[in-house]
């Protein structure tokens, strides 16, 4: 008993220790960060200085990382027990550890979920019988999180796949993976690499997973299959129809695919050249276009770009003999004005004339005229608004949506009518240019204007985006450019 007593002070004085260190660094670092703040210090500082910064504030990162998960781990330990009222939680006045750790640390309900999952790798059980530590389930990782090695973004990238083989891998096999991991991540791995990142981490862990537990978790691949879904509400007053859904990893990889491919940040904008000929337009012309969307936004309409691409592909399976096919009614005299209300098949939601042009310049057109009684009395025949000739010899010149900076593909793009179609418009390739779903959508409510001049299309922005406003030919067929950039 007496052993006991004396190690548990010390343990006590060792604790107290290590609180009053650290609030006296908190101290010291607050210090030095409102000096850093107020004086501006990053800005004024050389290349290296600032990189040297940042590696140290991550040193110091990781090692309060292995703090928080340590602490995290043991609430989780004192928040065990069968009587919900001797949780440590629970006399905390909280509902779980997780609740327990956002007031505590400040910190968001997702960052408390990640140090959960971090301290289930890392954390150690205690017996509780003799009280006893027992191994971590990734011990050479809960070693590196110890030496500042790796941080919670690190554990939580190798935890994922490491925790979920389970039972199904041999412990050895396990250990023996947990330790390549750990030598990867400080930099002592069979390559001589330098010291691992989350994401690189994340990688070797899910090649080691693979590796030891070929089979996978079937039981989750199967759940995965029946928990799949897919629901869309009624459509909100304000004309916006909410989706749910869930989806398998690899329906969530293609799409995710899809929308890094509309959206990504490194896709080369559109080149001007100027409108008399003379050569590709100077710098300070071109400017650098800022995509004003939301992420959400620009999301929403790469799904829509490829919604319509596929109903358009002819792969689809048939409803009724003809390909999907949004059908739009509405009366052709408001169609020609563009006011008034248009109705889609399948919702009793009405759409603005815009979004009816917009169907109608994309698609195909037959006219079904009723009289006042709804009566048919007159069917015309489908008029498909662009051919694959066209589209393809439209697909030369233009290359991809025209607007400057938009990187969708030529494939992904519809056909608009640059004078509409319902006005008389003509359906040939002087009159038509490549628009991706959302500057299509919006390019009669939008700032930027198209005009054809001698076939080739016509670009005028907004102000913030050419101050001059003026008419600039669209440049991305490669053969186009190619020829401008040659001496004459």
């Amino acid at each position: 008993m007496a052993d006991w007593m004396s190690e548990a002070s010390a343990t006590i004085v060792v604790m107290n220790e290590a609180i009053g260190t650290l609030d006296g660094i908190r101290e010291q670092l607050a210090v030095l960060v409102s000096s850093a703040f107020d004086s501006g210090a990053m800005h004024h500082s050389a290349e290296a200085e600032l990189l040297e910064a940042l590696r140290a504030a991550g040193d110091l990162q990781r090692l309060v990382d292995a703090v928080l998960v340590e602490g995290v781990a043991e609430i989780a330990e004192r928040s065990r027990q069968r009587d919900r009222s001797e949780r440590l939680s629970t006399r905390m006045g909280c509902h779980n550890v997780n609740e327990l750790v956002q007031r505590v640390t400040r910190c968001s309900p997702q960052a408390a979920g990640r140090l959960e999952l971090a301290q289930r790798a890392v954390g150690v059980d205690w017996d509780p019988i003799d009280g006893e530590a027992m191994p971590a389930r990734l011990p050479a990782i809960r070693v590196a999180l110890r030496d500042g090695e790796v941080g919670v973004d690190g554990v939580v990238a190798v935890a994922k796949p490491m925790l979920g083989m389970r039972d199904r891998v041999e412990r050895t096999k396990v250990l023996a993976a947990d330790a390549a991991i750990a030598a990867f991540a400080r930099g002592a791995g069979p390559d001589g690499e330098p010291p691992a990142w989350a994401d690189l981490l994340a990688v070797q862990a899910m090649v080691w997973a693979c590796a030891l537990d070929p089979d996978g978790d079937e039981p989750r691949d199967r759940d995965a299959g029946l928990d799949r879904f897919f629901t869309m509400g009624k459509a909100r007053p304000n004309g916006i129809t909410p989706f749910r859904g869930g989806a398998t990893p690899e329906v969530a990889a293609q799409l995710q695919r899809i929308m890094d491919a509309s959206i990504s940040p490194h896709v080369q904008g559109v080149q001007f050249a100027e409108s008399d000929g003379g050569g590709v337009g100077s710098d300070e012309d071109d400017g650098a276009w800022v995509d004003q969307r939301t992420r959400s936004q620009k999301q929403h309409d790469a799904l829509a770009s490829a919604l319509f691409a596929a109903a358009a592909s002819g792969e689809l399976p048939t409803i009724g003999g003809a390909a999907p096919t949004v059908i739009v009614t509405a009366y052709a005299a408001d169609l020609a004005r563009g006011s008034g209300w248009a109705f889609l098949e399948g919702t009793a939601e009405p759409i603005s004339m815009a979004a009816a042009t917009h169907l109608a310049c994309a698609g195909a057109i037959q006219r079904v005229v009723l009289n006042e009684d709804g009566r048919i009395v007159q069917l015309g025949n489908l008029e498909r608004v662009f051919n694959a000739h066209q589209r393809r010899a439209i697909t030369l010149r233009d290359g991809g949506c025209i607007i400057p900076g938009c990187g969708i593909p030529a494939g992904w793009c519809e056909i608009h009518h640059v004078q509409e179609h319902a006005r008389g418009g003509p359906t040939h390739t002087d009159n038509g240019v490549l628009l991706c779903w959302g500057h299509h959508r919006f390019i009669d409510t939008g700032p930027w204007q198209i005009r054809m001049r001698e076939g080739v299309p016509e670009i005028r922005g907004p102000a913030w985006f050419d101050p001059a406003q003026r008419w600039r030919r669209v440049t991305k067929s490669k053969t186009r450019l190619l020829r401008l950039l040659q001496p004459a």
